[in-house]
């Protein structure tokens, strides 16, 4: 797949709300998976959401269920990553990611792990989101 353009990074205050997108040049593949994975600085990556492209299944890290939500735009070849009442711990470079169907569940299990880990098709070049006061 085409080469993924990450969106809507920024700084915002505990409480507050932020939505990245990620956009690809071609078309969305069914039975494919779209995901986010967020990495701290001096820390390895942890798994965040994942979405189904095949029957728009969802999945979410315990971390963020409730408060994150993850949505494709097929006409528009985005997926949006909308975060809600964000928390000083959700400071990361956040990275939209394409992988195969089969690990879009177990990818928003990991944590800690390298980026190789993921064994993704492509990766984003990153957003950045920090959260203060």
């Amino acid at each position: 797949q085409s080469h993924l353009v990450e969106s809507g990074g920024g700084s915002v205050e505990p409480g507050g709300s932020l939505r990245l997108s990620c956009t690809m040049p071609g078309f969305i593949y069914d039975r494919n998976c779209i995901g986010w994975i967020r990495q701290a600085p001096g820390k390895e990556r942890d798994g965040v959401a994942s979405i189904y492209t095949g029957d728009y299944t969802t999945y979410y890290a315990d971390s963020v269920k409730g408060r994150f939500i993850i949505s494709l735009d097929n006409a528009l070849n985005t997926v949006y990553l909308t975060m809600n009442n964000l928390k000083p711990e959700d400071t990361a470079t956040y990275y939209c990611a394409s992988m195969s169907f089969h690990k879009c569940a177990r990818m928003t299990t990991m944590r800690g792990e390298p980026a190789d880990a993921y064994a993704v098709d492509y990766w984003g070049i990153g957003a950045l989101v920090t959260i203060s006061s």
